[in-house]
């Protein structure tokens, strides 16, 4: 199958050559980039030397329709929305991994990311959180990638609340990210000197991903859900840890709770389960697209707390798209996602 990637040159757009260049049923066809148009990939990413010819080019989407079946977006939020739906109207099937279609509501998109030029879409849209939504989204033309930060906090809570085991109000999800997670365009709260040897919260009730985590919630307990999110960075090149407290509905065990994820999640390629006593660490997914998940309920508080550990640019982005790839073109959908992490 033909793909191309709209927006190559960000650390998710890389991300997204590097497991689409080793994908069995796919070739790459078009790369995209406005700043490095004509360049070829592997003179700005050495990485790629030896390993494509692709060079990239500017943004034509009458292009891209004739040269590519399936189309990846990864453009910045507000740009994507319009290149998507002309390919949409091409009668191309899309995984967009901003933030453009991912929330239902575009008068709470307009709130938080600004004008919705297309928001006829938003219903057509289907939320690509795999282990949630699989079965529509094998039927889907387009889907919209989760953000990072809502993967690992809505994995790490969905069972719990689909079994009513925690109460709907009260969630903390205290979250930290490496740096990747800010994108690649110069910023100067990324510069070396300013994150490194140093743990900072930033945006404390005012990030872009609460909303997006509330609606996927809510979805999963049938009613509202209210959650406090505050996430970190952390100097580190890339990955997720979500530490979430929660409040149990009656009492409840460890072992209780972890037989609910297990039931939940005990057949999922990329969803892998830690042994009692044991919890995730960034170290032990980067580079994978495995959401690696703990819990534990403390006796002398009575919170429940569960532990994520994602790679924020694999499956908190391009191994997640892969992954939503697979199944819309009915690909196994562990094609191309099955690399070891990275270790040390």
């Amino acid at each position: 199958m033909k793909v191309a990637i709209v927006g190559a040159s960000g650390y998710t757009g890389q991300e997204l050559l590097r497991i689409l260049i080793r994908h069995p049923n796919v070739e790459v066809t078009c790369a995209t980039s406005e700043r490095f148009a004509g360049s070829a990939i592997g003179a700005i990413f050495p990485s790629f030397r030896g390993v494509s010819d692709l060079s990239f080019r500017k943004l034509s989407v009458e292009e891209i329709a004739r040269e590519a079946d399936f189309i990846f977006t990864a453009l910045p939020h507000g740009t994507s929305m319009d290149v998507v739906a002309q390919c949409i109207k091409k009668g191309k099937r899309v995984v967009d991994l901003s933030a453009d279609f991912r929330l239902k509501d575009a008068a709470l998109y307009e709130r938080w990311y600004g004008k919705h030029s297309c928001p006829e879409l938003l219903s057509e849209a289907v939320y690509g959180l795999t282990e949630l939504y699989r079965e529509k989204i094998k039927k889907a033309q387009l889907v919209a990638n989760p953000g990072c930060y809502p993967t690992s906090s809505i994995l790490a809570l969905a069972p719990l609340l689909e079994a009513g085991l925690i109460a709907p109000s009260g969630i903390v999800i205290d979250a930290k990210s490496g740096v990747s997670g800010a994108g690649r365009s110069p910023a100067f709260t990324n510069l070396f000197c300013e994150a490194a040897e140093g743990l900072q919260a930033y945006k404390v009730a005012q990030h872009r991903h609460a909303p997006e985590i509330a609606q996927e919630l809510s979805a999963c307990a049938g009613s509202p859900v209210t959650a406090l999110f505050v996430p970190h960075l952390i100097p580190i090149n890339r990955g997720i840890l979500s530490t979430i407290y929660a409040r149990p509905v009656g009492a409840i065990s460890t072992v209780e709770a972890a037989g609910v994820y297990q039931r939940r999640y005990g057949t999922e390629p990329f969803i892998r389960l830690c042994h009692a006593g044991t919890f995730p660490s960034t170290r032990e997914v980067r580079g994978s697209n495995y959401c690696d998940l703990g819990l534990m309920v403390d006796d002398t508080s009575g919170q429940l707390i569960a532990i994520s550990a994602i790679d924020n640019l694999v499956k908190g982005a391009a191994g997640q798209a892969v992954q939503n790839m697979n199944i819309m073109s009915g690909f196994s959908e562990t094609e191309g996602l099955t690399q070891i992490p990275l270790a040390p």
